[in-house]
């Protein structure tokens, strides 16, 4: 394999494939116990969630290769999304040291690196992994038919699903679609990322974008200004936004479904969030 011809070529390098859901973290968490000094995780977002989850409050730092259909966080990095290019990137940030401790988000427990999606975000997400076997080949094509057939199917628009309870006190109790953020942008539409909250970074507290309708026109909205900086979807009036945010509750309006990094994780009546300071050891590329 190039890739571990490239990273042995200068370093140990022990490589193990993952088998099932979870065992990322398993496998990081072994690495880290037994004073690795770096995990170089080649996979999707999931993937790499699971691997950040194992390393978290070690001394073990993680690298990430993007090795999935979206890569959201590898390319939030600054990586090329070809793997061999990113490899090079990647040995010439290990070659100058630069690895730092980031932020991470928290949801009931379990550490994201990018974000937390909520309601009809996680309804889409939930109808691509039905399609697993096609997400790779077809990752933006089946994305656009998931969001469709959620939109005319799969997910309920007649009413509110959860509440976005603020730490000032403050309710957002209508809303039917959120997202928080630890990192920008939100998601890659093809090679061009969607905003939602560019104050989200690894030095400062979680964002919360919420929204209040999924009418047409407010979505079509939304999504226009994401592909740009997202500043009119902030503003929209059936929109709700907050950054450096060190924690916030939401609660539904019965179950409602959520995602993490892109890993669909079922219903839930409850998600307590909270921000994760220099949680995780990351190689970060020049």
């Amino acid at each position: 394999m190039v890739i571990h011809k490239a990273l042995a070529a200068d370093h140990s390098v022990e490589m193990v494939a993952t088998s099932r859901r979870g065992h990322a973290t398993r496998l990081a968490q072994g690495a880290a116990a037994a004073g690795t000094d770096v995990v170089v995780v080649l996979g999707g977002d999931g993937t790499l969630n699971e691997a950040a989850n194992g390393l978290a409050r070690s001394e073990t730092a993680m690298a990430a290769l993007p090795g999935g259909s979206t890569n959201v966080f590898a390319r939030t990095l600054g990586l090329p999304n070809d793997p061999i290019e990113a490899t090079a990137d990647v040995l010439e940030a290990m070659e100058h040291n630069a690895v730092r401790r980031v932020g991470l988000g928290s949801v009931n427990g379990r550490y994201f690196l990018f974000h937390t999606g909520i309601g009809f975000d996680a309804a889409v997400v939930a109808q691509v992994e039905r399609r697993a076997a096609l997400k790779r080949y077809a990752g933006h094509p089946l994305y656009a038919y998931a969001t469709l057939s959620t939109w005319f199917r799969h997910y309920d628009r007649s009413r509110p699903r959860f509440a976005v309870h603020l730490p000032d006190e403050a309710v957002v109790d209508d809303a039917y679609f959120a997202v928080c953020s630890n990192t920008d942008p939100y998601t890659f539409m093809g090679k061009r990322p969607l905003h939602v909250a560019p104050d989200a970074t690894f030095d400062r507290g979680l964002a919360m974008f919420s929204l209040r309708s999924l009418s047409l026109g407010t979505v079509a909205t939304v999504v226009s200004s994401a592909m740009v900086r997202g500043s009119r979807a902030r503003r929209h009036r059936l929109s709700h936004y907050r950054s450096d945010l060190t924690e916030l509750t939401v609660r539904g309006h019965g179950p409602f479904p959520y995602q993490v990094d892109g890993d669909y994780l079922g219903e839930v009546d409850e998600l307590v969030f909270r921000h994760e300071p220099d949680a995780l050891r990351l190689v970060v590329p020049h």
